[in-house]
């Protein structure tokens, strides 16, 4: 058997349920409440790829310090890895269904379905599925992401595919990536900011 075999699918987050109609925890940093050290970190994150600031970083602007390092981290995960992007969207729904974080899925699934990732498998994985039609990089991707989530490590077979495809850089790389889209999550969970335009959760309740 090439891949360890997946773990059971994710049990639901007590928070998943009915976020839109909950108000947040930490309260969103907006401009006019900014200080000097969170307007000039907000101006970085604005002036890169991201284009604005939005998301976690709302909340984690509270310490802007944090936020800034945050940030740095994140750009070069989202955008300076050399993974393909459809294996790295379909890393970042593995993280996003497995802490029940609707913002996180909101946000990537539209980004997945741009680069490539077939509806089908962002389908099956909303739902807590394993999906049918993975290719080998797709399917080694979800092995070494799922038993990250379930187990702390990412098994050796999908260390040994990802290695050969991508290097040893690709296996600290999506290791990163893992960690670092789980570390979002649980700032979106805990914050229970709303969805844009009070759109309703995208992610439906797992048994």
């Amino acid at each position: 058997m090439l891949y360890c075999a997946p773990p059971p699918a994710f049990a639901a987050a007590p928070r998943e349920t009915e976020m839109a109609s909950l108000p947040p925890r930490i309260p969103p940093v907006l401009p006019d409440t900014m200080t000097e050290a969170q307007r000039a970190v907000a101006a970085r994150i604005a002036g890169g790829p991201r284009g604005g600031v939005r998301g976690p970083f709302l909340a984690l602007l509270q310490d802007p310090e944090l936020a800034d390092r945050v940030q740095q981290l994140g750009e070069f995960i989202r955008y300076g890895t050399g993974l393909p992007k459809t294996l790295s969207e379909l890393a970042i729904l593995v993280a996003a269904r497995r802490w029940g974080c609707q913002y996180e899925w909101f946000a990537h699934a539209p980004i997945a379905r741009e680069v490539g990732v077939d509806p089908t498998v962002i389908e099956a994985i909303a739902a807590g599925r394993r999906p049918d039609e993975l290719d080998t990089d797709a399917a080694a991707v979800y092995a070494f992401c799922t038993n990250l989530h379930a187990t702390g490590d990412a098994g050796e077979a999908p260390i040994a595919h990802i290695a050969q495809r991508f290097g040893m850089k690709g296996v600290v790389d999506l290791v990163a990536l893992t960690g670092y889209y789980s570390l979002l999550a649980m700032v979106l969970n805990t914050a229970r900011l709303p969805l844009p335009g009070d759109a309703p959760d995208p992610l439906p309740k797992l048994p």
